[in-house]
């Protein structure tokens, strides 16, 4: 795809395989496209990596964040699961808001929690609401140890955000779908590697081997779950899609 921005005219050209055709530059769709566009140039230029909530690297798209925000306060989990913990970011990110909402507590789990980053989230003030799992998200006995964590009736959330790779993340759907709550979701983070595959720090095979194919055939099989982008409380812009490194990263559970 080639695209031609002209602000004097206030037009973007868009030529493709099917064909070409001219836009209002400040219209929603032309807005949709740039993004895009924007998303994929902002990560290879390592833009999520700019970021930190309360002292800790997040490695989030703000965007992505504020819509976890929204369907956090919505759903009002007991438990939030994250598979992939890093630099711990994303863990105090989820047990601010439970500490904003008197509500809630977090699990993260990573195949190894390095030392200097176990220490810097063992010292954060919010580390009361946190508790940490050392070893492969997939591995039966981590699996049944986070499971332990939940007592029966508690609402969950599940974010998978480890290995990206399809295999993994269908095999981290099956091991942890059942404690999704209905209403709730399990949300395959990171599918953005279908949109950058061909850009410089992509790779082909992203094409096919990413998370958004791996919820997509989840879902074919699970009629439980539904892929389903959650709805804006206030989106008083009209506009219909996201700027997001997620998508199709939605598993509603439905029942």
């Amino acid at each position: 795809m080639k695209l031609i921005i002209d602000t004097d005219s206030r037009t973007l050209a868009v030529q493709s395989g099917a064909g070409e055709r001219t836009l209002d530059l400040y219209s929603r769709e032309a807005f949709e496209i740039l993004s895009q566009q924007w998303v994929n140039v902002g990560w290879d230029q390592k833009y999520p990596y700019t970021f930190s909530w309360m002292g800790r690297p997040v490695i989030q798209l703000p965007e992505d964040m504020i819509r976890m925000q929204e369907v956090i306060v919505q759903v009002r989990p007991d438990v939030i699961i994250e598979t992939g913990v890093a630099h711990g970011g994303s863990l105090i990110f989820y047990s601010s808001l439970c500490k904003a909402m008197e509500h809630g507590r977090v699990v993260g789990i990573d195949i190894e929690i390095r030392p200097h980053n176990r220490k810097a989230i063992e010292a954060h003030p919010l580390v009361d609401r946190i508790t940490l799992v050392e070893g492969s998200s997939t591995a039966p006995e981590i699996v049944a140890q986070v499971k332990a964590l939940v007592a029966p009736g508690e609402t969950v959330l599940v974010i998978l955000d480890s290995n990206h790779s399809y295999a993994h993340v269908a095999a981290e759907l099956e091991a942890y779908c059942d404690l999704v709550s209905v209403g709730s979701y399990i949300v395959a983070t990171d599918g953005v590697m279908l949109e950058v595959a061909d850009t410089p720090r992509g790779k082909p095979e992203w094409a096919t081997d990413n998370p958004t194919f791996a919820a997509r055939d989840f879902a074919a099989r699970r009629p439980d779950f539904v892929i389903e982008q959650p709805a804006w409380p206030f989106n008083e812009s009209g506009l219909r899609q996201n700027v997001t490194h997620w998508p199709g990263a939605w598993l509603k559970r439905v029942r």
